[in-house]
């Protein structure tokens, strides 16, 4: 595969990752961790810890409607459970 190929793939699985919440483009925590190599709660921390150096709207939790609205865009489910509503990015 040449590089032009591999750039390709990796923007097509970015772009696939992208939401439409709120009239934004975001994408989840838990797909933002995984591209970082990070844990979800670490990302979620570490953002939280340093939000004076990012804009207002950067992060926000999703509601429960929000939440259920998304997941019932999928086929099947890969998401398992949760506690709390994931939280993505702007």
């Amino acid at each position: 595969m040449t590089k032009k190929e591999v750039l390709k793939e990796a923007d097509t699985m970015i772009v696939d990752k992208i939401y439409m919440i709120r009239d934004q483009k975001v994408m989840l925590d838990k797909d933002l961790a995984e591209m970082y190599g990070v844990e979800v709660k670490r990302l979620n921390e570490a953002v939280k810890r340093n939000s004076t150096r990012f804009p207002e709207d950067f992060m926000f939790q999703l509601t429960i409607e929000e939440w259920q609205n998304l997941k019932s865009q999928f086929a099947t489910s890969s998401w398992g459970g949760t506690r709390k509503m994931p939280y993505v990015f702007t």
